[in-house]
């Protein structure tokens, strides 16, 4: 399990990482989050979907996670790290209203990318103290992939599963429920295989 959570979060990302190189100055972005993808990575069987899409001054999110070890405590893009796929950053933007003390969910959200509210205190006034400088931080961070979703837990508090973010096309819901499929499949493959055969000690 440990050798293939890390794989299966390498295929992910470089399965979105591809577009983001050809339509890095895009405004839809998308996000895989794993446990394998956060510093330190950690075993957690859970994962993510996230898409993102910036029309004018407006962040829209629609994630999905599920199967995660901890209860929720909240989620937030961070930016920016100081290079690409890597490192930490502090919180930029909180997702207000994100389900709570569950492990498994859906979030819909649309960010106000001209409001001061909408920015971490910290994130805003180290990025020029106005929402207009914050939001061309956010979006630049964003382009250059030193952006990332992070789903925070009890068990996981500095985060469970994270995601860089990157420029591509939104998915159509089957590609996504495709995505997710594959990677639960791949995850009770696993799981079967750590199973005792019948009959057997474990």
């Amino acid at each position: 399990m440990k050798r293939v959570l890390p794989i299966l979060a390498l295929a992910a990302a470089s399965s979105v990482a591809a577009p983001a190189l050809a339509q890095s100055g895009g405004s839809t972005y998308q996000a895989v989050a794993v446990g394998a993808l956060e510093a330190p990575p950690n075993a957690s069987p859970g994962y993510a979907t996230v898409a993102l899409e910036v029309p004018g001054r407006q962040l829209f999110v629609d994630a999905m996670f599920r199967d995660l070890l901890g209860s929720t405590t909240g989620a937030h893009v961070h930016c920016c790290t100081a290079d690409a796929f890597t490192g930490t950053a502090p919180i930029a933007v909180p997702f207000t209203g994100f389900p709570t003390g569950v492990s498994a969910g859906e979030y819909s959200a649309a960010v106000n990318l001209g409001d001061d509210a909408s920015y971490d205190p910290a994130f805003l006034a180290a990025n020029g103290g106005t929402a207009a400088s914050a939001a061309a931080a956010l979006l630049a961070g964003m382009n250059a992939n030193e952006a990332y979703v992070n789903f925070h837990t009890d068990a996981y508090p500095n985060g469970e599963i994270r995601g860089f973010v990157v420029a591509a096309p939104i998915p159509e819901p089957a590609e996504w429920a495709m995505l997710g499929i594959g990677l639960g499949g791949l995850l009770w493959m696993t799981r079967r295989r750590r199973q005792p055969e019948p009959g057997l000690a474990a």
